[in-house]
């Protein structure tokens, strides 16, 4: 059996995520008690080799064990089993509670909105540093995280490949919570203030052209390539099988995109399943 636990705070997608696994095939239960987590494959039909299961907040305050033994023992008994943890920053998911005007499952007279994010929070940490893909939902389509859920489940099953997201960003506006490692190309010359680059992006050949012949950056992509060459291994020893690296410049537009693009291309022939996204991209001319 193939199991998939999606947790994270309330208003960051669960629930999405939860029909996008069933979309693709999985038995999905939401708002599975903790207690039942490692008892489940007993409990179920031979025929569900894809089960899907979402555990929130709620659950954990009811089991003071937490998921940490029932994950080690599904994991003892032989399952394939991952965590997907999704998250969102504070402003998003207040904003979405208020627009739904829903209220949040730890919330009451006594304790606002804000305060429960915050405890849900501190609940939920044990799955969260469990989790084999963290997901920042804040600025994600329901395509969007479709796709991301996908792309993980298909890294995992090949099990000698790691997918690697290189994910440009602009730092105006907030670094993703979702990287493994964040690299900041701030330093490097902005075609931004090039007033014949400014209306282009890192995707363009007259901003590629003018930032290949700069020194600093073709150094600065070196150098993160020879980090990553030197930690990959490791962290694929420790049974990852998705890993988001963060490219941030100003706005996300120029600096960040090329050097995203750059370093995709080149760990694309070591690891085939090599990704690249570029979270304000579509953004950068709206400010």
């Amino acid at each position: 059996m193939k199991l998939v636990i999606i947790s994270g705070r309330s208003g960051s997608g669960k629930s999405i995520a939860l029909h996008v696994l069933e979309d693709l095939g999985y038995f999905a239960i939401d708002n599975l008690p903790i207690g039942l987590l490692s008892q489940l494959p007993a409990n179920l039909p031979g025929s569900n080799s894809l089960v899907a299961v979402s555990i929130d907040a709620r659950n954990i305050v009811t089991d003071p064990q937490g998921i940490q033994p029932h994950f080690e023992k599904l994991k003892a008994d032989g399952y394939d089993a991952q965590i997907i943890y999704l998250d969102s920053d504070d402003g998003t998911l207040i904003d979405r509670f208020n627009a739904t005007r829903r209220k949040h499952p730890l919330s009451s007279e006594k304790v606002s909105l804000a305060e429960a994010l915050v405890q849900e929070a501190n609940l939920l940490e044990q799955i969260a540093e469990q989790s084999d893909l963290r997901v920042d939902t804040s600025n994600l389509s329901i395509y969007d995280l479709r796709e991301i859920i996908t792309q993980q489940l298909e890294s995992s099953s090949a099990k000698k490949n790691v997918a690697i997201q290189f994910q440009s960003f602009g730092f105006k506006r907030g670094i993703p919570k979702d990287c493994d490692f964040v690299f900041d190309v701030r330093c490097l010359p902005n075609p931004y203030w090039e007033a014949h680059l400014r209306g282009y992006t890192g995707q363009d050949q007259p901003v590629i052209d003018f930032l290949e012949q700069d020194f600093s950056v073709r150094a600065m992509i070196s150098d993160i390539a020879s980090f990553l060459d030197k930690w990959l291994p490791s962290i694929i020893a420790s049974s990852r099988s998705y890993i988001t690296v963060g490219i941030g410049c100003t706005g996300g537009q120029h600096r960040s995109v090329f050097v995203a693009e750059q370093m995709a291309t080149k760990f694309k022939h070591q690891h085939p399943q090599t990704l690249v996204r570029h979270r304000d991209l579509s953004l950068a001319n709206k400010d």
